[in-house]
């Protein structure tokens, strides 16, 4: 995995018409530079530099005692150790490659591209001090949001597979929520089954999974309480898994039918129906070249369109080895997202797709889905969709 995506960024770097790119860092087991999973999967002690280039070299500056290992992995052409600094021999590599642009990983808009620590920056200036490559260094970001976001088949395969599992720990809830259960109970339900199973979880385990019920609860990124679910709640969950270093992100929702009630009021069933159009439209329009704000529209003017509020977060984010994976999102122009909602898609990318809507006597209707940028014909989903809301017996 790790050489298929220093090859795909030697790739990246042509076509984007930059020279070369440098991750720089050190105690990385500390301060771990998004990246390292990507290019190296190894942790590093002193001041190390990992050099891409367009042209295919894949070159390495590391502490002494970092060589051995980084030479058994077998990923990097060029490894050269040093014992006291780092300074000369990157001085060295750089005036023979004499890149026209270095991109580092800084960025204002997306973490996993914002590797590069403050201080790091300003050792790695006063390193090339004197140069003329101080002042060609960018912003990697572009670089890191395709290499990240462009998914090979074995990361999709690995992605499928998170998506798979994680949808089947779903429909073990289905069997396991009844009136009275708390929102507690169900979490730490889906907890033991994740460690039976030897799996990690996709993100905290605070809020993995997120559990709400009814009207006027704490909703996603809140831990689980001992809220108890009842008839007439709408039951979420926010949840899943990490399966060989990648992640699935999906929500489901659940109705208690209430006694007498034999389906959903026809108010939540509407709920649900607008919600899951507005996914649908979305995915149908996704392809690349399409605006992350563009997307978001789609299904925001959808539910306004049906005379429900706009949700308060961006339709969707990325998803790979983070469960926000940086790049592009779908996202509206507010300010906290940057220019990531100007970014256009690119195919192989895994976006979710994630409005929602609040029933303020039932709770609230959302789903998350996976869905993969195709080259042509809108994007694919990822795993199954939940197109009918999951209906549980209230007694």
């Amino acid at each position: 995995m790790i050489q298929e995506k220093i090859d795909q960024a030697i790739g990246i770097l042509q076509e984007k018409n930059i020279d070369a790119w440098m991750t720089f860092g050190r105690e990385t087991a500390t301060m771990r530079d998004p990246m390292l999973d990507f290019i190296a999967g190894m942790d590093f002690t002193w001041q190390t530099a990992l050099i891409i280039t367009a042209k295919g070299d894949a070159i390495a500056i590391v502490g002494q005692y970092d060589v051995a290992n980084l030479e058994a992995r077998g990923n990097y052409r060029e490894i050269i150790g040093y014992v006291e600094s780092i300074r000369e021999d990157l001085r060295r590599v750089l005036a023979r490659l004499d890149p026209r642009q270095i991109a580092v990983n800084y960025s204002l808009s997306s973490p996993t591209a914002d590797g590069l620590s403050a201080g790091m920056y300003m050792n790695l200036q006063e390193h090339l001090a004197g140069t003329p490559y101080r002042e060609r260094l960018i912003s990697a970001h572009e670089v890191i949001a395709a290499l990240r976001g462009r998914k090979s088949p074995e990361e999709l395969r690995r992605m499928k597979e998170a998506t798979r599992i994680t949808l089947e720990i779903f429909n073990m809830v289905t069997n396991f929520i009844r009136p009275g259960r708390t929102e507690r109970e169900i979490a730490d339900f889906v907890l033991r089954e994740v460690e039976n199973r030897g799996l990690e979880l996709a993100w905290d385990p605070d809020h993995c999974p997120a559990v709400f019920s009814g009207p006027g609860t704490a909703g996603a990124h809140a831990t689980p309480t001992g809220r108890t679910v009842q008839p007439g709640h709408l039951v979420n969950m926010d949840f899943g898994v990490k399966y060989e270093g990648y992640c699935a992100d999906l929500q489901r929702t659940w109705y208690l039918l209430r006694p007498g009630e034999s389906a959903p009021p026809a108010e939540v069933q509407r709920g649900f129906t607008v919600l899951r159009a507005s996914i649908d439209r979305t995915a149908a329009a996704l392809q690349p070249g399409a605006l992350g704000k563009d997307m978001d529209h789609i299904a925001r003017q959808h539910l306004l369109d049906n005379g429900y509020a706009e949700f308060p977060h961006g339709l969707g984010h990325q998803v790979g080895r983070e469960v926000h994976d940086g790049g592009g999102g779908l996202f509206p122009t507010w300010e906290k997202y940057g220019q990531t909602a100007l970014m256009p898609a690119e195919a192989g990318q895994v976006y979710t797709i994630e409005p929602r809507l609040t029933l303020e006597a039932y709770g609230i209707v959302t789903i998350e889905e996976e869905v993969v940028v195709q080259k042509a014909g809108g994007a694919m989903f990822l795993s199954e969709p939940q197109r009918e809301l999951w209906v549980i017996s209230g007694e």
